[in-house]
């Protein structure tokens, strides 16, 4: 849906001309009805008229002139307002009206007060010159304040109406702050998965392609350069059905089951490197969240790369324990030194899903744990 269709309509104090030309035409019409008769009455009439017009169309460019036009009428026909058939009352009311209607900011309703005060001291010097009873003074006011409050509800209206635009257009910027931050957090995700994936699995295929390079160059050992040509495949497999798996996940897609995912990972480890890598998995097993499981499992990845390349041919021990949460735990023989990008990833990573991960040195060993409540 447009930003513009939830917006209220235009007020009149912006763009309501079919408003002030409604008001301009019954003043008009209530006016061709007097029968004053003396003529200065009519020109009292016909020059507040014109003030009138004129303020009216002040209103919004220039509200202060607009005031003292529109307080000069409301005032001096005021005064003639007792005048026998006048109709002067007629542009009282307008005039006011239109004054009640304008913003004045900070000044509030000090402008429509001040006003009110001098009309009311009009009327009753109006009806002291041409004798009115006290009565016609008291319907005057009343009319006037009935009018007052009309417009004073219509400028509420209109400041209500500004004010919501303006919370339409903050919240229309805030969803675009939001829409950019949600994807420049989706462009950190994908590099976590890029780095998680390709890390792994390129790096292992290089080391088994450098190893085979070796074999042939060196030693002319067909065999063996085969064999590292086979676990190559093997990688290049794995690293591609890695790949699927982060895809699925980004798509809510079915994901493997946790502690079998973290078995092939141990025994593609052990067949990889040499090295003994064993899996024990405690407690009651339960469906885990797609994204919970990927970060799981990079954080296993990430911590069985690292110990293949900082410590060569050591066993490999991976845990995992079903408690209140979730719990891996990745430990190799030997201290692992340093934390790159991929632990950093892996972290996080798991703060997304809200876990945590530490890494660091356990008496000789080096243990990664990665948590998930």
């Amino acid at each position: 849906m447009k930003l513009k269709a939830l917006l209220p309509p235009r007020p009149h104090g912006e763009s309501g001309w079919v408003g002030r030309l409604l008001t301009t035409g019954v003043a008009v019409a209530v006016l061709a009805t007097a029968r004053p008769a003396a003529a200065w009455v009519w020109v009292v009439l016909g020059v507040t008229f014109a003030l009138f017009v004129v303020g009216s169309v002040l209103m919004t460019a220039r509200s202060y002139v607009s005031l003292a036009l529109l307080a000069t009428v409301a005032v001096s026909n005021a005064l003639i307002a007792g005048y026998p058939q006048s109709n002067a009352l007629v542009l009282v009311l307008v005039a006011i009206t239109d004054i009640a209607v304008i913003d004045f900011g900070r000044r509030g309703n000090q402008p429509i007060v001040a006003v009110g005060i001098g009309v009311a001291a009009a009327y009753a010097g109006s009806a002291w010159w041409f004798g009115q009873p006290d009565t016609w003074y008291f319907s005057q006011l009343l009319w006037t304040a009935v009018l007052t409050a009309f417009g004073l509800n219509r400028r509420q209206y209109e400041v209500q109406a500004r004010q919501t635009e303006q919370l339409l257009e903050q919240t229309r910027l805030a969803q675009s702050e939001h829409a950019r931050a949600a994807t420049l957090e989706e462009r950190g995700r994908i590099a976590r998965d890029l780095h998680d994936v390709l890390a792994h699995s390129l790096g292992a295929l290089s080391v088994q392609l450098e190893v085979a390079e070796a074999l042939l160059d060196e030693r002319g050992d067909t065999a063996g350069a085969l064999e590292r040509v086979r676990r190559s495949r093997r990688l290049a497999v794995q690293g591609l059905t890695e790949a699927r798996n982060a895809v699925a996940a980004l798509r809510a897609d079915e994901v493997p089951e946790l502690p079998a995912a973290l078995a092939e990972l141990a025994e593609h480890h052990e067949k990889d490197h040499g090295a003994r890598a064993r899996l024990s998995v405690t407690g009651a097993q339960k469906r885990l969240d797609s994204g919970v499981t990927v970060a799981l499992l990079g954080a296993a990845r990430e911590a069985l790369t690292n110990a293949a390349k900082h410590a060569p041919g050591q066993a490999v021990e991976v845990q995992l324990a079903y408690q209140d949460g979730v719990r891996l735990s990745v430990r190799n023989k030997g201290v692992t030194s340093g934390e790159g990008f991929g632990l950093a990833g892996m972290r996080e990573r798991l703060a997304l899903v809200g876990g945590t991960l530490t890494a660091g040195a356990d008496g000789d060993d080096w243990l990664v744990v990665a948590e998930v409540d």
